[in-house]
């Protein structure tokens, strides 16, 4: 068995991973990518039931890795978000025309996005896919870093990257603590069908026991409407929803959501997953760093999970190419330094904000409610604090690592 030399190593072949080694073959690396799954799994219809967002930086850096155009479905575009607190009349609607031209963002089936990466990645000959294979150990030193596989071959990189999910065996093999916590909520999702169409129309409806979101995806073949609903509840109340037949989850569907979009139907699988928090205390370790759930993982309620992974990797990518312009080991300590403190600010500002608003929001006091309605009005009356939040989804705030930066403006 012959052994493998590249420049960097990523464990994990998820979307986080197979993004990952499009960046860096980008800036100039040869990768190499181990993971468990064979390639056909991850991609094979059914494999994953979720659905995920895509703000408009990370479309931007989608199209630049060459994974939009090689997407087997077409994403669909959301041009608003219309938010409600529970049952009021009250609702705060985002209108994409207020921020400008593009879409807020986009919704993607998470197998379609899947097989676009893996398309991508299959262009690359600096890039090369190791799976199904999983690694025994990492052994890292001052110079390099070697993964050991269960089959006995060796891969060694001048660095590794951990996008091996919230559960990570990297991160735990290398010591790197995390602070964790579970939100007693677990998110439903399922493809459901209904009379009226979407309009492009994101649905937020914020309840006591969590999120109830109902996101736009493009017409079925035959013309029917459908969207993704992420239906977010006590793990109990989740648990004796999933044990309904379907006529039945779709009645408390109903009574849930309401009738805007006319009579609201189940198709597919239903798919049950459990929300917590995780984040790690450090990023990086000796020619290790940490991206993408690897690092941290947030509640759903904003949709930013992914892209927030995108920005570890976009910003990772920058890192490197400005290392290796000036001569410098991009495995180093001080280069890796660079790229933690990069992330850090952005990260604990988005887990600030989704766990702060889950927990405001399921909060069912009477003053909360007020308090509130008050800060929905506020924010639906005031453009500029409006549109803020609107960049904020968008992805287009502050500094963006080059490969989400807007081409027009450069």
């Amino acid at each position: 068995m012959k052994d493998i030399l590249c420049d960097a190593l990523i464990v994990g072949g998820g979307l986080s991973g197979i993004s990952a080694a499009l960046a860096l073959d980008a800036v100039g690396l040869s990768v190499t990518v181990i993971d468990r799954v064979p390639v056909e799994t991850h991609v094979a219809a059914g494999h994953d039931g979720r659905t995920t967002a895509i703000s408009q930086s990370s479309k931007r850096m989608l199209v630049r890795l060459g994974v939009w155009d090689a997407l087997p479905e077409a994403p669909c575009a959301i041009d608003d978000i219309r938010v409600r607190e529970g049952g009021s009349p009250l609702f705060l609607q985002f209108d994409h025309e207020d921020a400008g031209p593009d879409p807020m963002g986009f919704i993607l089936d998470n197998g379609s996005l899947k097989a676009g990466l893996y398309r991508a990645a299959a262009t690359r000959p600096g890039i090369r896919i190791v799976s199904p294979a999983s690694v025994e150990r990492l052994e890292r030193n001052g110079e390099a870093a070697t993964a050991i596989l269960a089959d006995g071959r060796r891969i060694t990189a001048q660095l590794a990257v951990a996008a091996d999910g919230r559960g990570s065996p990297t991160r735990r093999a290398a010591g790197l603590r995390i602070t964790e916590l579970s939100y007693d909520q677990t998110a439903i999702t399922c493809t459901v069908t209904h009379e009226r169409p979407h309009d492009h129309v994101a649905f937020e409806h914020f309840r006591p026991a969590g999120p109830f979101a109902m996101l736009p995806l493009n017409d079925a073949a035959d013309g029917t409407h459908q969207s993704c609903l992420v239906w977010s509840e006590r793990t109990g109340a989740a648990n004796a929803l999933m044990g309904l037949t379907d006529g039945e989850f779709d009645l408390e569907m109903q009574r849930a959501f309401g009738e805007s979009l006319g009579r609201l139907r189940v198709t597919g699988k239903r798919w049950a997953y459990p929300l917590g928090l995780i984040h790690a205390e450090r990023y990086i370790d000796r020619r290790l760093v940490l991206v993408g759930d690897a690092a941290h993982g947030i509640h759903p309620i904003a949709g930013q999970g992914f892209n927030l992974g995108l920005r570890d990797i976009a910003a990772l990518a920058d890192t490197i190419e400005d290392a290796r312009r000036i001569g410098l080991d991009f495995g180093s300590a001080p280069v890796l330094e660079k790229y933690q403190r990069w992330r850090r600010f952005d990260v604990m500002t988005m887990i600030a904000a989704t766990d702060g608003l889950n927990r405001l929001f399921s909060n069912d006091s009477a003053a909360v409610r007020l308090l509130r309605d008050a800060g929905l009005g506020l924010v639906q009356r005031v453009g500029p604090l409006k549109r803020a939040f609107m960049r904020g989804a968008m992805g287009t705030l502050g500094t963006l690592p080059r490969l989400m930066q807007d081409p027009a403006r450069h």
